[in-house]
Protein backbone atom coordinates (compact mmCIF):
# COMPACT_ATOMS: atom_id res chain seq x y z
CA UNK A 1 0.00 0.00 0.00
CA UNK A 2 1.45 3.70 -1.07
CA UNK A 3 2.20 5.94 1.36
CA UNK A 4 -0.59 8.21 -0.44
CA UNK A 5 -3.56 5.45 0.31
CA UNK A 6 -2.33 4.92 4.03
CA UNK A 7 -2.44 8.89 5.26
CA UNK A 8 -6.31 8.77 3.06
CA UNK A 9 -7.28 6.25 4.95
CA UNK A 10 -5.99 7.28 8.40
CA UNK A 11 -7.30 10.91 8.25
CA UNK A 12 -10.41 11.62 10.67
CA UNK A 13 -13.28 13.14 8.75
CA UNK A 14 -13.66 16.73 10.25
CA UNK A 15 -16.78 16.45 12.32
CA UNK A 16 -18.39 19.33 10.34
CA UNK A 17 -18.51 16.38 8.14
CA UNK A 18 -20.03 13.70 10.16
CA UNK A 19 -23.78 12.64 9.83
CA UNK A 20 -26.20 11.18 12.60
CA UNK A 21 -27.98 8.11 12.16
CA UNK A 22 -30.99 10.22 11.76
CA UNK A 23 -29.50 11.78 9.04
CA UNK A 24 -28.73 9.47 6.98
CA UNK A 25 -31.98 7.93 7.62
CA UNK A 26 -34.08 10.97 6.71
CA UNK A 27 -31.40 11.51 3.20
CA UNK A 28 -32.18 8.23 2.31
CA UNK A 29 -35.70 8.60 2.57
CA UNK A 30 -35.62 12.00 0.60
CA UNK A 31 -34.12 9.40 -2.35
CA UNK A 32 -36.36 7.28 -1.93
CA UNK A 33 -39.37 9.46 -1.94
CA UNK A 34 -37.90 10.95 -5.08
CA UNK A 35 -39.27 10.40 -8.29
CA UNK A 36 -35.96 11.65 -10.47
CA UNK A 37 -34.18 8.40 -8.36
CA UNK A 38 -33.97 4.95 -8.96
CA UNK A 39 -34.42 3.18 -5.85
CA UNK A 40 -35.38 -0.21 -5.61
CA UNK A 41 -35.39 -2.64 -3.13
CA UNK A 42 -33.34 -5.60 -2.61
CA UNK A 43 -35.03 -9.22 -2.63
CA UNK A 44 -33.47 -11.52 0.55
CA UNK A 45 -35.37 -15.03 2.39
CA UNK A 46 -33.62 -12.87 5.35
CA UNK A 47 -36.42 -9.91 4.88
CA UNK A 48 -39.37 -11.54 6.34
CA UNK A 49 -40.77 -8.39 8.01
CA UNK A 50 -40.89 -6.33 4.10
CA UNK A 51 -43.61 -7.02 1.65
CA UNK A 52 -42.64 -9.71 -0.66
CA UNK A 53 -39.17 -10.03 1.42
CA UNK A 54 -38.02 -6.85 -0.29
CA UNK A 55 -35.44 -5.08 2.00
CA UNK A 56 -36.49 -1.38 1.19
CA UNK A 57 -33.66 1.19 -0.45
CA UNK A 58 -32.80 2.95 2.88
CA UNK A 59 -32.38 -0.18 5.11
CA UNK A 60 -30.02 -1.70 1.93
CA UNK A 61 -28.01 1.46 2.30
CA UNK A 62 -27.63 1.54 5.97
CA UNK A 63 -26.79 -1.37 6.41
CA UNK A 64 -24.04 -1.02 4.41
CA UNK A 65 -22.94 1.65 6.06
CA UNK A 66 -23.18 -0.01 9.43
CA UNK A 67 -20.96 -2.71 8.13
CA UNK A 68 -18.26 -0.48 6.95
CA UNK A 69 -18.05 2.08 9.52
CA UNK A 70 -14.67 3.47 7.67
CA UNK A 71 -17.15 5.15 4.68
CA UNK A 72 -17.89 8.42 4.71
CA UNK A 73 -21.55 8.67 4.95
CA UNK A 74 -21.38 11.83 3.76
CA UNK A 75 -19.64 11.22 0.49
CA UNK A 76 -21.18 7.86 0.08
CA UNK A 77 -24.45 9.49 -0.06
CA UNK A 78 -23.27 11.76 -2.28
CA UNK A 79 -21.99 9.12 -4.83
CA UNK A 80 -24.85 7.27 -4.84
CA UNK A 81 -27.07 10.27 -5.86
CA UNK A 82 -25.11 10.66 -9.09
CA UNK A 83 -25.70 6.78 -9.69
CA UNK A 84 -29.34 6.78 -9.55
CA UNK A 85 -30.38 9.56 -10.94
CA UNK A 86 -32.89 8.90 -13.75
CA UNK A 87 -31.49 10.06 -16.74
Amino acid sequence: MSNEATLISETPTPPSLVMTIEEITAKLADLQDDPTMNTKSVYSPMATDYPDSRFPFVEVHLAYLRKNKMVNARQYISNLEIMIKRR
